[in-house]
């Protein structure tokens, strides 16, 4: 197998109605010679399958599915997510007429049965509105609990038809046969109600899981959404609108003011502004004129503009995030395995738990032990629905992966997403990642202010070829160029030509040296004083004298200082590799605030280097943005490519940031955190419903208290576990990721915006520590967790001081809250967590 070409595709699966139909439908899969792997996402309804086309067959997969009891959607339209989307609404909308008529239908049952259980009239009336609710809307039931019977399986169907079927039988049995009963003074009831009320309570639930599951899946729609359906194309002098399906590469295509871009390409005239926050997840229009890229799914602002298409259809930028998206949300985080495994085998279990039970109470209770029996029987079938623990890591998992995507945050799979939370180390390449990976004008110093040179300089400049002299051309853009002759380049040193008839030379120290250049005091101190700060230094002399120099470097990236100070706020180390030089290493990290760097590093270098990382303990996030990096992106515990990066380095990553921005790590973190939470409260509510709910389904609790729980109040549970579950994990999509950062940090410097030399991330100041002395009479400090930067503290802060007699402040680091009660009333832990998460959000509080 490893040497064949595998493919992987993923399918929509129908059919599913719970965890065990997923879990049945992937080890059917996975039986099937050719395939490698398959993964069944139960909330997403898809399969994603890697396997050899030499070997098994789109068709012959289905054909397995469907022998199964399901189906396996193939066809491939290029409008499979519109079809899948119109089944999701067929579906919909049949269960709401379902559920509708079945609750219609219950409520008079449910009410006679209550009140009226006694007079004459009430037992046929239950029996005719029961039955079209157990057999006519609740069929779909016991259709697939026929399907899975032929199959020799059980899943949720199988519950909820055994257990209505058994209860609706035998109430038509003690209604027919009363005297049976009588005979042997036992008083014959009937639970027409309880099967009714069960199968509406069940539609109601699935009716309102399907509609949360359809909302886990906006990401993937709004993204779909991006790209228009028709475009303008160009032949000649002649524009037409024509189906987006129409386009080939080559085509020349027009934008109009607010239009979206229809695909990839690159622009051949006219500029404007396009608004790409729909990939990159920035806010700031970016600038677009001849030979610009534009991509699919952006939005143009007020100009038009005409572009040459070069990636159509699924090759764009867009279908590669929607399919990296829909591939993430359908892989499984590790906990999901053990999940499945339990899944797979807890239907026969519960089955068997109801047996034992109806024995049970046959044996222990010998007046009422049938009838105790039966209904212990239909409750556990009931209550037991292992759709909650099927729906809670799939859900929260396709949330926090679609909330990622809507941030430019693209995540591979959910094994990534899980591993985020451990990392405690971050290792960073310079050139592209913490940089801006290409040279810029830092300082640009005259020794005439007045005379005419910057359009010398220009001019001599955009006569070169070399890297450095396009840096100094974009710096000198809109002056206007003199007109230069005998033009020359001096290999290794600069270039020289002729201004109005003097000689001019732009280069390095040496390029003076040779031609005898004097330099004064003033330029030589400050080309001392940069060269010292790791940056190149160009000369621009005439034949006599040195007459300006302007100093470029690969400059730090406005944002890369505060992500990674909100990085060490988590207690996350920094390292910063490179092979550029050691001085030019050191003054990067210090700009930056990092306190770890290695300097000429090859590529092989920096995977050994994260190996050695990893093999001291430590779980490692490795962020680069090239082709070199690949070896120690693949080498990393988690790999982070930067959005503007080299193709292999976003192929080999397992996070890939669309903004190149490193804030995007510190939120994936954080989303990685908030997303592995939500699927522990899931699986713990879904677990311990189950423990709690069988056994008092069996009735335990009947000969303490003589309670035996209702298999109505057991289906209105059920169906509300799932449905809980489901919320729980769209409470992700609300939650605060994004963060701010500390807009103090950046400082004016000349011309151009740096990163302040000194940042206060390096800077060796003490912490300062708050004095055990009680000014007050009650004090209490605590720790607050979550907190990333001033503004999280100011927002925890807000929230306590809104409490009447409570004076907070809160520092953040260390992560500390020290509150004072003024007035007589204190609060408890509990009062002031509350108020934080009603105010702030999430920040847990913990006593110090």
């Amino acid at each position: 197998m490893a040497n064949k070409q595998l493919t992987l595709e993923t399918f929509p699966v129908t059919g599913m109605s719970c965890a065990a139909c997923a879990a049945r439908v992937d080890k059917t899969l996975n039986r099937q010679e050719g395939v490698a792997h398959a993964a069944v996402n139960y909330a997403a309804a898809t399969a994603t399958i890697e396997y050899d086309r030499s070997c098994c067959t789109p068709q012959s997969l289905r054909q397995a599915v469907q022998d199964a009891g399901y189906d396996l959607i193939i066809t491939h339209t290029g409008h499979e997510s519109e079809e899948v989307e119109e089944t999701h609404r067929r579906t919909y909308r049949a269960l709401r007429f379902r559920t509708t008529w079945a609750v219609v239908l219950s409520l008079p049952v449910m009410v006679t049965g209550m009140f009226f259980m006694h007079q004459r009239w009430a037992n046929p009336l239950m029996f005719l509105l029961s039955t079209p609710v157990v057999f006519w809307l609740g069929r779909g039931f016991f259709i697939n609990a026929w399907k899975q019977l032929k199959h020799r399986s059980a899943n949720m169907d199988t519950l909820v038809a055994g257990s209505t079927g058994i209860a609706w039988l035998f109430s038509v049995f003690n209604m027919a046969f009363p005297d049976f009963w009588l005979e042997r003074g036992i008083e014959p009831h009937v639970y027409f109600e309880a099967a009714s009320v069960i199968i509406a309570f069940i539609l109601l639930g699935r009716l309102l899981e399907e509609r949360a599951k359809g909302r886990t899946s906006n990401a993937i729609r709004k993204l779909m959404g991006l790209q228009p359906k028709t475009v303008t194309l160009v032949t000649g002098d002649e524009q037409r609108t024509v189906p987006v399906e129409h386009v080939s590469p080559g085509d020349l295509l027009l934008v109009k003011p607010g239009e979206r871009i229809a695909v990839d390409g690159t622009v051949v005239q006219g500029t404007s502004y396009v608004d790409e926050s729909s990939l990159s997840g920035e806010p700031v229009p970016v600038a677009k004129g001849p030979d610009a890229e534009v991509y699919a799914g952006t939005i143009n602002q007020k100009g038009s503009f005409l572009f040459r298409a070069d990636k159509v259809g699924t090759d764009t930028l867009l279908a590669h995030i929607i399919r990296m998206v829909q591939d993430a949300q359908g892989t499984k985080a590790p906990v999901q395995q053990l999940v499945d495994r339990i899944a797979a085998v807890f239907v026969p279990t519960i089955m068997g738990i109801a047996v034992l039970a109806f024995i049970a109470w046959m044996i222990l209770d010998a007046e009422n032990g049938f009838t105790h029996g039966l209904l212990a029987l239909v409750t556990v079938l009931i209550i037991a629905c292992p759709c909650a623990l099927g729906l809670a890591t799939p859900t929260a998992i396709m949330v926090g992966i679609g909330k990622g995507a809507e941030l430019g945050i693209l995540i591979k799979d959910a094994d990534s997403l899980e591993t985020a939370r451990k990392v405690d180390t971050v290792v960073l390449d310079k050139t592209g990642t913490v940089t801006e990976g290409r040279p810029v004008v830092t300082h640009l110093i005259w020794e005439d202010p007045s005379a005419p040179l910057p359009g010398i300089f220009l001019g001599l400049e955009s006569l070169s070829e070399h890297p450095l002299a396009e840096a100094i051309t974009q710096h000198l853009k809109g002056t206007q160029p003199a007109s230069v002759e005998g033009f020359e380049s001096i290999t290794g040193q600069g270039v020289k030509g002729t201004v109005q008839g003097r000689t001019y030379y732009a280069g390095n120290r040496r390029l003076l040296e040779e031609h005898h250049i004097a330099l004064s005091p003033r330029l030589e101190a400050e080309a001392a004083r940069l060269a010292g700060e790791a940056q190149t230094v160009i000369w621009l002399a005439d034949d006599s004298r040195a007459l300006a120099l302007a100093a470029l470097a690969d400059r730090v990236k406005p944002t890369s200082a505060a992500a990674i100070r909100n990085l060490r706020q988590q207690g996350i180390d920094v390292w910063l590799l490179t092979g550029d030089n050691e001085d030019t290493a050191r003054q990067i990290a210090r700009q930056a605030g990092i306190d770890h760097f290695r300097a000429g590093v090859l590529p092989q270098d920096k995977a050994r280097f994260v190996k050695s990382l990893q093999q001291q303990g430590h779980i490692v996030a490795m962020a680069g943005d090239g082709i070199n990096d690949s070896a120690a992106l693949a080498q990393a515990d988690l790999s982070i490519a930067m959005g503007s990066g080299s193709d292999i380095a976003m192929d080999v990553a397992n996070i890939t940031l669309m903004a190149s921005d490193l804030n995007k790590i510190p939120e994936a973190l954080r989303l990685s955190h908030l997303t592995v939470r939500t699927i522990r409260q899931n699986l713990f509510w879904a677990f311990i419903y189950n423990l709690i709910g069988v056994p008092v389904a069996a009735g335990v609790l009947y000969p303490v208290w003589g309670f035996l729980l209702n298999p109505m109040i057991g289906g209105a549970a059920m169906a509300f576990s799932s449905v809980s579950v489901v919320t729980n994990s769209l409470r992700l999509a609300s939650k605060k990721i994004r963060l701010t950062a500390d807009k103090g940090e950046e400082t004016t410097s000349g011309e151009l915006t740096t990163v302040d030399e000194k940042p206060a991330a390096i800077e060796e100041t003490p912490i300062t520590t708050l004095n055990d002395k009680q000014e007050m009479k009650k004090e209490m400090k605590l720790t607050v967790s979550g907190m990333m930067c001033n503004h999280c503290r100011t927002r925890v802060e807000k929230a306590l001081n809104m409490l009447d007699g409570v004076q907070a402040s809160v520092s953040l680091n260390p992560p500390l809250a020290v509150i004072t009660f003024t007035g007589a009333t204190s609060y408890s832990l509990e009062e002031l967590q509350t108020q934080v998460n009603e105010v702030a959000g999430e920040y847990p509080l913990q006593k110090a």
